[in-house]
């Protein structure tokens, strides 16, 4: 039987965040995917592209990602696998190019029309994202609200974390401006009232206080798909549980490989 052909992973993460906060996710998921590519790939604002302006849409940011792949030489098909704002990309990416995209793995992501901004945005975090913008300029202390807000794992290696994430936002910083056009192209953002694409994976973690849970439930009610929820995981789920998140990937990869018979 013919070998097969290496899958081309593109991963996108969230909100200011870049391809350094896969984290050990990043190195794990390589190696549960042996054979394939993956490319961690930074949203126009966040990491390598830190001093470029992020769009105001949702659909500038798929341009841009379309655009880069083709300087880079890399084709599709893609198999996107998203987190938060990056999902919200990887599903208008799918929407738009669908001949591009051969599946989709989207994590804790939150959609209009099928959740309320108060679902979306999780109104107790007010306060702590005041504090946020308030220390924006000091690496670990905005890092630390940022993993208050986004992570159930333990408290014990909150400080190993936040100083790797204080790293990278004093080598490559986010500037506040760009932080609000990402906000505000999320909050946008509407998605399509079906799947994109006919292989998608929805994974969600029931203790995000980001986002509510609510938001991965309505999405999979609108879209006739099912959801995986994790017990206890934060909004961070690939940071909180990375193999949780690899075995689900690859159950996924198998269900669509015995699909094609």
């Amino acid at each position: 039987m013919p070998a097969r052909p290496p899958r081309q992973w593109i991963l996108l993460r969230g909100l200011t965040r870049e391809a350094a906060h896969w984290g050990a996710f990043a190195e794990g998921f390589v190696q549960a995917v042996p054979g394939d590519d993956v490319l961690a790939l930074d949203l126009p604002g966040n990491g390598e592209f830190h001093h470029l302006a992020s769009p105001w849409s949702v659909q500038g940011m798929v341009q841009a990602c379309r655009a880069e792949l083709a300087r880079r030489a890399v084709a599709p098909p893609y198999h996107l696998l998203a987190m938060s704002l990056g999902a919200m990309v990887a599903t208008e990416w799918a929407r738009v190019a669908p001949h591009e995209v051969a599946g989709c793995a989207l994590i804790n992501t939150s959609l209009r029309p099928f959740s309320p901004f108060w679902h979306r945005l999780q109104l107790h975090n007010i306060a702590p994202l005041l504090r946020l913008a308030w220390r924006w300029r000091s690496a670990e202390a905005a890092e630390q609200v940022v993993w208050q807000i986004t992570s159930r794992s333990a408290p014990s290696g909150a400080a190993g974390v936040v100083a790797r994430w204080a790293a990278v936002r004093r080598q490559r910083p986010v500037s506040a401006r760009n932080a609000v056009r990402q906000l505000v192209a999320a909050a946008r953002y509407c998605a399509p009232t079906a799947a994109p694409v006919d292989r998608v994976l929805l994974l969600g973690s029931q203790e995000d206080r980001l986002v509510s849970s609510q938001c991965s439930q309505a999405i999979a009610q609108a879209w006739g798909l099912p959801l995986q929820s994790h017990p206890w995981a934060g909004h961070d789920l690939p940071l909180d549980d990375p193999q949780w998140v690899i075995d689900a990937v690859l159950q996924w990869l198998s269900r669509n490989e015995a699909t094609d018979g």
